[in-house]
């Protein structure tokens, strides 16, 4: 694959300090070897490791479009615009994990109920976006509460989650079925309710220390608010260019103790391949000062029958990030190198790019900066208790070299700009009946330029999450 000269010196940037740290730390190189332990040799068995546990989430968006910005909803029959959208949904799981049987091979399964309930359904405050108004992103419907058509809210709804069952030998586990995955290009996404999931089968490999490996394809994915299933899209580009597998394959290989890198290859059947490298780096002892470097890298190029037009991006950040005592500040600087977005699966959290926030930031040919600063109230006596505030602006946005395909409209898009900021509080319980219950409350501004995709949007958030254990 073909780096640009800018990704080149992010990665050679990247590994010097990456290096030199190392040798700051005095740290000694740690080999790659066999795992000596097996995880199915300490299995308990099928009902004996068997756990039901779960979680309940309150979930509350109120957004307000400014800058001319309109959602929609009908009214006797008639579209009729409005700058406010109110979601409010109620998502509880139940979840049961069995344990593996004991023996050379293991066999385990995965289970999970997930369940909707509208508490807002007020359809003028469950407004989608129109596609027509300044600041909407088009095609954008509410995808926040289950509406039938016509925009009435269903009431509640259910579906299974999770569905899939689990074959071990050593410490490799097979699963198939309907599951969670995490990599940087297929990854569940829990920012609404209730999060997505995946439908196929995976391979998680641990036999080696210091090295592991991971293998998937999948066919399907269950939405965060949907009750069927879909197949997989891209967040940003043709909605109707579909593809009818995603196959993805990983390793994650830790050199040192505070040295983690991962490497990455997801192909999007018709759609693209994508190429992905990570690494991140911590140095220091934050009780007096301690510096985070991050880096995500993603190479995007079209394939198959390039339902999304021809795609040729190269897209990184570089984070770097300093913690003293309860004090975090956090530099971050993005790019992308294309004339289209740099896309990702929709349903998915498969963008590992220090400035996706509200925005992406990931425009044609964008340039985008982020600081950010948290707050751990933990050393100040308060723990559990966070605050967090930032701000990211992005400039340079140009799609009019753009030839056609899936990203018509970006052709618009010369010299665009915006800017983000956010501020957050956090806090989870440490002990007592609703212990790790955790409660976050968030108030993010977006303004854009004229053809910014993103439009100009205030939000607040307020999600409480409580766990529990029924077995």
């Amino acid at each position: 694959m073909k780096l640009s000269s800018t990704a080149l010196l992010a990665l050679a940037i990247s590994s010097i300090t990456a290096t030199a740290y190392a040798e700051t730390q005095s740290q000694e190189f740690t080999p790659v070897t066999v795992n000596t332990k097996s995880a199915q040799a300490e299995a308990t068995g099928f009902v004996e490791g068997q756990s039901i546990s779960g979680t309940t989430r309150n979930w509350y968006a109120n957004e307000q479009l400014k800058r001319g910005g309109k959602f929609a909803y009908r009214k006797d029959g008639v579209s009729t615009p409005t700058d406010r959208r109110i979601n409010w949904v109620q998502g509880t799981i139940i979840k049961y994990n069995s344990g593996f049987t004991e023996g050379t091979v293991g066999f385990s399964t995965e289970v999970a109920a997930y369940n909707a309930i509208a508490l807002e359904r007020d359809r003028e405050n469950l407004a989608s976006n129109n596609g027509g108004a300044p600041g909407t992103r088009p095609g954008a419907g509410n995808n926040r509460t289950l509406t039938r058509e016509g925009g009435e809210a269903q009431g509640q709804w259910s579906k299974l989650g999770l569905a899939n069952v689990k074959a071990r030998v050593s410490n490799t586990t097979l699963t198939a079925g309907r599951m969670n995955f995490s990599s940087p290009q297929v990854d569940v996404i829990g920012n609404r309710a209730l999060p997505s999931s995946f439908e196929g089968i995976a391979i998680h490999s641990e036999e080696l220390n210091n090295l592991s490996f991971d293998l998937a394809t999948f066919d399907r994915n269950s939405p965060r608010t949907e009750e069927s299933l879909s197949k997989f899209r891209s967040e940003y580009g043709d909605s109707s260019a579909e593809a009818d597998h995603v196959n993805t394959a990983g390793i994650t290989y830790t050199p040192f103790a505070s040295l983690t890198t991962s490497l990455w290859g997801t192909q999007a059947e018709d759609l693209w391949n994508q190429y992905y490298f990570g690494a991140s780096h911590v140095l220091g002892d934050s009780s007096v000062l301690s510096l985070t470097t991050g880096l995500n890298y993603y190479k995007t190029v079209d394939e198959g029958k390039k339902l999304l037009g021809e795609i040729d991006n190269d897209t990184y950040s570089l984070s770097l990030g300093l913690t003293h005592q309860a004090h975090s500040l956090t530099f971050s600087y993005q790019e992308v190198n294309g004339n289209e977005y740099f896309d990702y699966l929709h349903e998915t959290n498969g963008i590992y790019l220090a400035n996706s926030l509200l925005s992406d930031f990931n425009g044609p040919n964008e340039k985008s900066f982020q600081i950010a600063y948290g707050l751990n109230m933990a050393e100040y006596g308060v723990p559990g208790l966070k605050f967090n505030i930032y701000q990211a602006r992005g400039w340079g946005i140009d799609g009019t070299h753009y030839k056609g395909g899936g990203y018509d409209g970006v052709q618009s898009m010369d010299g665009e700009h915006h800017y983000e900021y956010g501020i957050g509080a956090a806090y989870a319980v440490q002990s007592g009946p609703l212990k790790a219950t955790a409660i976050r409350a968030t108030y993010t501004a977006h303004r854009a330029s004229e053809n910014q995709a993103d439009g100009s949007i205030n939000e607040f958030r307020l999600v409480t999450t409580i766990p529990f254990n029924i077995l």
